[in-house]
């Protein structure tokens, strides 16, 4: 019986941004480490810059369709201009189960041709896939006038184990 494969050490950058601008371009310097089959999880307090951190995301990997919160619908996927993988922008904010609830959305069907942003995903699509990059925006609660946001970047599994996320901190 073979052995099972012996599990990645996480790695992790850590940054601070100080504007809704430096969110977006944080997003867009991330597209460039992104490819087919990437599921990104974004977990943070509402209005921490998940929503912003994508619309980077999306204009890095070059999407048809502007980025906004998919509340409402669930899931959107935003197909490529060019010969990239298309963007599918889940927002789990209001399933309330794990991936039995998320079955319905299709991601693993999706998953290995796209990059699959899951904002509010953690807990609930883990199961998808052991390769993952776990995104975590802290800000200060209730202090809306303040835009300084602290952003944790884990990348999972063997897929992230030799990525040097430190490029993010440009």
């Amino acid at each position: 019986m073979e052995a099972p494969a012996a599990p990645h050490n996480p790695v992790e950058t850590r940054l601070t941004v100080t504007a809704p601008e430096q969110m977006q371009d944080l997003g867009r310097r991330l597209a460039k480490l992104l490819r087919a089959g990437d599921l990104v999880l974004l977990d943070g307090e509402l209005g921490a810059g998940k929503t912003t951190l994508t619309r980077g995301l999306g204009e890095g990997l070059g999407v048809r369709g502007a980025v906004t919160s998919p509340t409402f619908v669930i899931a959107r996927v935003h197909p490529s201009l060019g010969d990239g993988p298309p963007l599918v922008h889940v927002d789990a904010y209001r399933l309330g189960g794990g991936l039995d609830e998320m079955e319905d959305l299709d991601l693993d069907v999706s998953l290995p041709e796209s990059v699959v942003v899951v904002e509010w995903g953690e807990g609930k699509v883990e199961e998808l896939t052991e390769d993952r990059l776990h995104v975590v925006i802290h800000r200060a609660v209730g202090d809306t006038t303040d835009e300084v946001r602290h952003v944790a970047v884990t990348g999972l599994g063997e897929r992230w184990a030799a990525v040097d996320l430190t490029v993010l901190s440009v």
